[in-house]
């Protein structure tokens, strides 16, 4: 959200500054000023913004069940200026915890006859939870956008993209059989082929 608005909000928190700085009377209503940066943004070359991840996870697989538990998990993550840190590494953590979650343990299953889902509420459905979520740690590069007044490129969901990734090149790593199919649980881990080179 800060990448959308960020512009609009500079620019009228510059006009106010301006305004205020004349030493004029602020009259009994205040002061209202108002942006659109419509023309700015149309003024920009098309080119893509994306922001940029790389995630590591460490699992133990227990060979007799076939349960995967996740250790530790990074994400080193490049998305743009950073407005607020606390919040920013909110984010990134639980897009983390998310893809654990999609790695381990998220599945619809559907009724092949009514194509309803089966359980489609969250009694029965496993996410991760406290005990699920292992030290995870989250942290950033300066690549601000040389693009946007304020150097924002946006985080949204830049947490989940490699989490469950990262988990099954662990799995593999630890296993050497190749998962490509979600979630990766005990019933799969125990029946998993011949290892992939």
């Amino acid at each position: 959200g800060t990448r959308s608005w960020s512009w609009a909000v500079t620019i009228a928190a510059e006009e106010l500054r301006e305004r205020l700085a004349l030493g004029a009377d602020i009259p009994a209503e205040g002061i209202t000023v108002r942006s659109d940066t419509t023309a700015a943004i149309g003024a920009l070359a098309a080119a893509e913004r994306h922001s940029f991840g790389a995630q590591f996870a460490e699992v133990a697989v227990d060979v007799g069940t076939g349960e995967v538990r996740v250790r530790r998990m990074l994400g080193i993550f490049a998305a743009g200026r950073i407005i607020n840190p606390l919040t920013a590494r909110n984010q990134f953590l639980g897009g983390m915890t998310w893809g654990i979650s999609m790695a381990l343990h998220e599945e619809a299953l559907r009724d092949r006859a009514s194509g309803g889902l089966v359980g489609a509420d969250l009694a029965g459905y496993h996410v991760a939870t406290h005990a699920d979520v292992p030290r995870i740690e989250a942290d950033w590069i300066e690549d601000p956008d040389p693009d946007d007044p304020v150097g924002i490129k946006g985080i949204g969901e830049i947490g989940i993209v490699g989490a469950a990734a990262a988990i099954a090149n662990a799995v593999w790593h630890a296993t050497g059989a190749r998962h490509r199919d979600l979630p990766i649980s005990p019933d799969r881990v125990l029946t998993a082929g011949a290892p992939d080179a």
